[in-house]
């Protein structure tokens, strides 16, 4: 029960996670608007979004030349990836 929660909430806020990605790349485009504040898309990989957000990185080319993101985004992954393997073995 407790793996069937933490699937799903992982799938949800990936998803939305993904969806901002694709925002603020359209908003990368059109210099007038207000972009993503990267300190919130850090916040979102922290709380279980890490994988939307890097296969939106990767799929839309976006983020990519910053190396904080292309290192900080996959290591949050396996942190969480260990923290929820730690937590299920336990």
């Amino acid at each position: 029960m407790i793996f069937l929660f933490i699937l799903v909430y992982f799938a949800g806020i990936s998803f939305i996670s993904f969806n901002i990605i694709l925002y603020d790349k359209r908003v990368a485009k059109k210099l007038r608007k207000r972009r993503v504040n990267e300190h919130a898309i850090f916040l979102l990989a922290i709380l279980g979004g890490s994988l939307g957000i890097f296969l939106a990185m990767l799929v839309m080319n976006h983020k990519t030349r910053k190396a904080r993101f292309m290192y900080g985004i996959p290591l949050i992954i396996i942190v969480q990836v260990i923290a929820i393997s730690f937590y299920l073995t336990s």
